[in-house]
């Protein structure tokens, strides 16, 4: 069913070009999936498969937290 799977080599820098451009993409086809464009709505249903497979292949990187330290400390300013 599936031909071979081919590699391509692109850096993180172009996946995230590549995905704002996407994101850009969908929300132009939905636009014209609204306005009855039946072909617009299959575009837009591959660009979305698509859009997903990259969310989850793209590394994730843990969100710097506010606070550095003990959760407690901030505890006791509020208490004392």
């Amino acid at each position: 069913m599936f031909g071979k799977q081919q590699t391509l080599e692109v850096s993180a820098q172009e996946i995230s070009v590549m995905e704002a451009a996407l994101h850009t993409q969908s929300k132009i086809l939905h636009v014209q999936a609204g306005a009855g464009d039946a072909a617009a709505v299959a575009q837009l249903n591959v660009v979305k498969q698509v859009l997903a497979r990259i969310a989850q292949q793209k590394p994730s990187t843990p969100e710097p937290s506010g606070r550095v330290g003990f959760p407690w400390c901030g505890l006791s300013r509020i208490a004392g």
